[in-house]
């Protein structure tokens, strides 16, 4: 069955995750509506390669004019419209940049497929297992359900209270009239009249203290659920969507806090009309002690204290800032580039609907600060709230934001206390509500999470680093002093945040081992004895000295190559990444010659990546051989499977070899990336002398090529087998073969130069263990 399909018929709280997911930048109704070719397309690949991205971009504006089409057949007018808006959309946003869409799709994709698994998972697990969280909501939903029956029952005892007082003031009228004409028949019937009348009387009266002591217990439990929403879901909320804004799950169940918000606020409501039935009562009669006399003010009062308690409390961010070309990047904003905010009012009362008009603000409560840049918000900064826009949900969403920096003397020196990624500034809303008919008046307030503000898009990744590290640290959304005195962070905190970063681009966080490598790499020889050591904020974004670059932006520079490159790799579990120089001859120490693994470089800011494998030398001792890393720029003219097909090494007096053959631990090298060689009808007939005719130029192909020093190799250097030749042949010509085999006393920049194929050199570095390999 189709994913879209599948989803679409998941419980709601599941669909809540998946709006969750679509935007402005990516409508859902695209989604909707081409998802069967959505679904056909690999975008993890065309995320990473701008050609196939740009065919694609054209192909989705095709779609979508097919799909206009339709709706002009059918004579959906409100469709057509829809669709030629979002075509513009998509052209302005992705018509330079369609890389960034494809990421976006791939995304997309990707979280879908998480929330299926997380709902199969729970299918699964059935009720038996329930986790402790969904306890705890189960009761909180058990309580709002009692507060629904309380307000049934209040009305039912209010409607027996009116029908009894009705009654009693007729049997009184009527006891009135009789006393008028009364003569000596009707005394014994009178005196009976009068019993009655009186018990009618202390019936009416109990009935009365029931019904004001049912109110006081109603607005006893309001006041219970409203304290465990405004002091407990709400932060747990907010703290969840802490974690999901730095990479971690998801943040889920705002439609289950409206859902709450919205029956206490209902049942305020009701009962403030339940009060105002019994003033309607105690205006028509009334006595001495009477309980609706002497509890109404109080009653109203309360009542109306908790409704502003919770009305005060439900306007929320429900998405935090961020700009649609870095959409995994959010509350990093970059002055004069549009971002995005959404706001939802938990209240969901139609009487509210388009009455909340909402004002964004910059930095509206900073003290001035000497050396601080300040701001200007551009764009529409008040919108209008309503239940249109937003699947039914009382939001608000600002599309069209930018920060311009005011350029003032001597707003910034060089004196100033922080640099630019670590200045905190706010994002904060106000509203104001009126109930005419109580004539309250409350004021509204929402704040995003402190951003940081860049000039230039260099500085993201630095600004990055600001955001995780606050959001890791603190829930406090006003501490804006954070980074003047940034306190540490415990490993076991840091290496769970480092996971989420690859885990929310890719489907693989980092395991244990990985985590290991790069606590050692923070901690030193303290990882092994305190694995739950402190890292301080310098240790993880500055570098010691100036040749030295910082952890986190070597962290960055991987996942980015990644990204770029290594995904499908990655998402495979080829690529073992973060490993320590003992690790990897431990691991390989007892493999077969030619068994290599793939790790990251350390001695690259930017992202590189290189392989070590193992040979034997004539005491069959372990001799361990890692290749010269590779960069973007070399992966975006060769991928690494192709790489490590065609890898060979040179020697004087040798044969050119590929050394690789098994990818750790046993994996012959062609089943680990055989799906990722070109297809053989690409490089079956490398020598087509037909087109060789045409064009004057023989078909060529990069490969690596790496020089050893004879003393190296000599001995332990294995022949070519016949596919060695063959892999020669699909290369080079017939006559370059034959001066292949007679000039292999030749260097490798020799021998290259006189083949029609492009070589990248590369050097092979010894990793015995009185070596200090830096790479």
């Amino acid at each position: 069955m189709a994913q879209w399909c599948q989803l679409q018929m998941l419980e709601c709280k599941y669909l809540e995750q998946v709006d969750q997911l679509y935007d402005d930048s990516f409508p859902m109704d695209i989604r909707q509506y081409l998802s069967r070719w959505i679904e056909s397309i690999d975008w993890d690949t065309v995320a990473v390669q701008d050609s196939l991205a740009t065919i694609r971009f054209h192909d989705l504006l095709a779609q979508l004019d097919d799909q206009h089409s339709r709706f002009a057949l059918e004579s959906n007018f409100l469709q057509q419209h829809n669709f030629r808006k979002i075509k513009r959309n998509l052209q302005d946003r992705f018509q330079e940049d369609p890389v960034t869409m494809a990421m976006i799709i791939s995304r997309n994709l990707k979280e879908e497929q998480k929330i299926l698994a997380c709902a199969k998972e729970a299918e699964q697990e059935g009720e038996g297992t329930v986790s402790a969280m969904v306890v705890e909501k189960q009761k909180l939903d058990n309580k709002v359900k009692d507060l629904k029956d309380k307000v049934q029952f209040l009305d039912q005892l209010l409607k027996n209270l009116e029908d009894l007082q009705d009654d009693y003031d007729f049997k009184m009228n009527t006891l009135k009239n009789r006393e008028n004409e009364l003569n000596a028949i009707s005394v014994k019937e009178l005196e009976r009249e009068k019993f009655n009348t009186a018990r009618m009387c202390i019936e009416l009266k109990q009935k009365r203290h029931d019904v004001v002591s049912f109110l006081t217990e109603l607005l006893n439990l309001t006041q219970s659920l409203i304290q465990d929403l405004i002091s407990e879901e709400l932060p747990e909320w907010k703290q969840r969507q802490q974690i999901a804004c730095i990479g971690g799950p998801p943040n889920a169940c705002v439609d289950q806090l409206q859902n709450w918000f919205t029956a206490v606020a209902e049942a305020l409501q009701q009962a403030r009309q339940h009060l105002k039935k019994m003033l309607e009562l105690e205006q028509k009669f009334t006595y001495e002690n009477d309980p609706i006399s002497q509890k109404k003010t109080h009653l109203e009062n309360r009542a109306l204290e908790l409704l502003k308690n919770l009305l005060s409390n439900s306007l929320v961010v429900e998405r935090q800032p961020c700009m649609p070309t870095h959409p995994q990047r959010p509350l990093v904003l970059k002055t004069g580039v549009q971002f995005t905010v959404k706001l939802r009012f938990l209240v969901k009362l139609q009487e509210f609907n388009y009455q909340l008009k909402v004002k964004a603000m910059f930095d509206k409560d900073v003290t001035e600060k000497k050396g601080f840049r300040k701001f200007n918000i551009l764009g529409t900064n008040t919108k209008v709230m309503n239940m249109e826009e937003s699947n039914g949900s009382l939001a608000a969403e600002f599309r069209h934001l930018q920060l311009k920096e005011q350029k003032l003397a001597g707003n910034r020196t060089n004196e100033g206390p922080l640099i630019v990624t670590e200045e905190l500034h706010s994002l904060s809303f106000e509203s104001e509500l009126h109930l005419n008919q109580s004539g309250l008046y409350i004021k509204l307030e929402a704040m995003a999470l402190p951003l940081v503000v860049i000039s230039n898009v260099c500085q993201l990744p630095s600004g990055w680093a600001s955001i995780l590290w606050y959001n890791m640290l603190t829930t406090e959304p006003k501490n804006l002093k954070f980074f003047l005195s940034p306190p540490a962070a415990k490993w076991s905190q840091l290496s769970e945040v480092l996971s989420w970063q690859f885990s929310s681009v890719t489907k693989r966080g980092l395991n244990q081992e990985q985590l290991n490598m790069l606590a050692d790499k923070l901690l030193g020889a303290k990882a092994q004895r305190n694995p739950d050591g402190f890292i301080p904020w310098t240790k993880f974004c500055k570098s010691a000295n100036e040749k030295a670059f910082p952890f986190w932006l070597w962290i960055e520079g991987i996942l980015d190559l990644i990204k770029r490159h290594l995904l499908c790799l990655w998402n495979d579990g080829c690529i073992m990444g973060f490993i320590s120089k003992e690790r990897e001859k431990g691991l390989l120490s007892n493999k077969c010659p030619g068994t290599f693994l793939l790790r990251f470089s350390e001695s690259s800011k930017e992202g590189a990546i290189t392989f070590t494998w193992i040979e034997h030398d004539v005491h069959d001792k372990p001799v361990y051989h890692s290749v010269e890393p590779y960069t973007k720029k070399e992966l975006s003219a060769v991928s690494l499977p192709d790489i490590i097909r065609t890898y060979k090494v040179m020697a004087v007096e040798n044969i050119p070899e590929n050394p690789l053959r098994f990818l750790y631990p046993d994996i012959p090298k062609d089943k680990a990336f055989g799906k990722y060689y070109p297809k053989p009808s690409e490089t079956e007939e490398p020598m087509d002398m037909e087109n060789t005719e045409k064009t004057g130029y023989m078909k060529t192909e990069l490969i690596s090529v790496s020089e050893v020093h004879p003393s190296r190799l000599q001995d332990n250097m294995m022949p070519m087998s016949p596919d060695d030749y063959k892999v020669l042949e699909r290369y080079v010509s017939p006559r370059d073969l034959d001066a292949v085999m007679d000039l292999q006393d030749l260097r490798c920049q020799e021998l290259t130069s006189s083949f029609e194929t492009s070589f990248f050199s590369r050097s092979v570095v010894d990793m015995s263990s009185d070596f200090q390999d830096q790479n």
